[in-house]
């Protein structure tokens, strides 16, 4: 019998959360928005830089994932932390004043988190999943995702509740004034502050990624460093995902959901203000949301034991409509209900793609068809940010002829408006399409494992 009893008494497993949580809880994220326009940025550079990020990620997603397959996830892991300490140096120090630096410094830290971002994905979980298979614990993956999810979203409520307050320089002038200090600070100081915080998890990222050691067996000299290997782990992953319609399923379906509510996630300051609540609240909004994050991953552990994935496919599209659809309102307060529902759809969308794409891929490649995941996601994400750019554009235009004597921040706030209006109807044309095409694809399949059976 295996003396390994529990998956988290498996060192890997730990150190694997561990830097999920140094990774992804960052200070910046519930003022991640504003911070943006307050360097100095308009909102159409903020969507094109993160489309830009998107592109990075889509650029190198597939080729880092099977550099991970062939010389070993942990490299690529520590080179990601190592590109995360770079890309928040660049944004803790660039100098203001200048809008050309700031935009140069803003576009080089979105490429060097995009880069961060795709060496991590997959590698990451394909090491932590293989030292589960190494003990023949696979089985428990759920519950090694349910941890983390849920300690991340702990992780989330300290930093958004701390990032959002030291973003405020009121607050740090009255906390200033409490210790005895004359000293005061302003809003270009103490945007600084959650980058700096940030730096910080980034260090603390290198510093378990170097904790990490790859599963199974030592690869021989001959099999590593071998870049036509990489190439051919692409092509052959790729080929497997095309023979493989409920790999395939899970990544577009996944896809259809990510890239619109993570779309909307990247404005939630912005939209946070257009319904009458104060900045000063945003941080508590991402805790909330966070502790939302503490229920809905054992509920999805409960779903992916007691559902088909079919079901809990429309159980999302249920979820993710009604957000969509209720955000369109704008209602002042209780807009934050809605967003809630954005916020689970996301968590929901996470945890069944890991989860059942784990599931039907085999070690040799996991890393690899995870990037395509990945490649996929980012993607369409860098294509609806492009979209979205678009669209505030034609909406400012046609604000200005209806509107002439509106002032600048009444016509940017009626285009993000009216912008958002159409990304429900744009959820279920994608969804749509393809449903039918993953549809059609199923029921031509063979496969053993598929969407109506848990």
């Amino acid at each position: 019998m295996n003396a390994v009893r529990s998956p988290f008494s498996i060192t890997n497993i730990r150190l694997f959360i561990a830097f999920r949580i140094f990774f992804n809880a960052r200070f910046y994220y519930p003022i991640f928005t504003i911070l943006f326009l307050d360097y100095g940025l308009t909102i159409e550079q903020f969507a094109l830089l993160n489309t830009v990020w998107a592109i990075t990620i889509v650029l190198a997603e597939v080729p880092s994932g099977a550099l991970a397959d062939v010389f070993g996830r942990k490299y690529l892991i520590v080179t990601t932390s190592f590109l995360m300490v770079i890309e928040m140096l660049v944004i803790a120090f660039v100098p203001l004043g200048n809008a050309n630096i700031i935009f140069w410094g803003f576009l080089i830290n979105r490429v060097l988190s995009g880069l961060a971002e795709a060496m991590a994905s997959g590698a990451d979980e394909a090491i932590a999943y293989d030292s589960l298979v190494q003990e023949g614990l696979e089985e428990d993956w759920p519950k090694v995702l349910s941890l983390q999810m849920r300690l991340r979203s702990i992780a989330s409520i300290i930093t958004a509740t701390t990032g959002a307050l030291i973003y405020d320089p009121g607050v740090i002038n009255r906390i200033l004034t409490w210790f005895g200090s004359s000293c005061s600070v302003t809003q270009q100081t103490s945007m600084r502050y959650p980058i700096y915080l940030t730096l910080l998890l980034a260090i603390f990222a290198c510093i378990t990624s170097l904790m990490m050691k790859e599963p199974g067996k030592e690869q021989q000299p001959d099999e590593k460093y071998n870049i036509a290997e990489a190439m051919r782990m692409i092509w052959q992953a790729g080929k497997w995902l095309a023979r493989t319609p409920f790999a395939l399923s899970i990544i577009l379906l996944g896809m259809c959901y990510d890239h619109v509510l993570r779309m909307i996630v990247t404005m939630t300051s912005q939209y946070y203000r257009l319904i009458h609540l104060p900045e000063a609240s945003f941080g508590l909004i991402a805790s909330a949301m966070a502790l939302i994050g503490l229920i809905i991953p054992k509920i999805a552990e409960f779903m992916v034991v007691r559902f088909t994935p079919t079901q809990n496919m429309f159980w999302v599209a249920l979820i993710a409509l009604t957000g969509l659809f209720g955000l369109t309102g704008f209602f002042p307060y209780l807009g934050i209900l809605p967003m809630a529902l954005i916020f689970i759809a996301i968590m929901f969308v996470s945890f069944f793609t890991s989860h059942y794409l784990n599931k039907v891929t085999e070690s040799y490649q996991r890393a690899t068809v995870l990037s395509f995941k990945g490649l996929a996601f980012n993607l369409a994400y860098g294509l609806i940010g492009i979209f979205f750019a678009l669209l505030i554009q034609f909406q400012k235009g046609k604000a200005q002829n209806i509107h002439p004597d509106w002032q600048p921040d009444g016509i940017a706030n009626f285009a993000f408006m009216s912008a958002i209006d159409w990304f429900p109807w744009y959820a279920i044309l994608t969804l749509g399409i393809v449903i039918i095409y993953c549809g059609l694809r199923l029921q031509k399949s063979q496969n053993s494992i598929g969407w109506n059976e848990k």
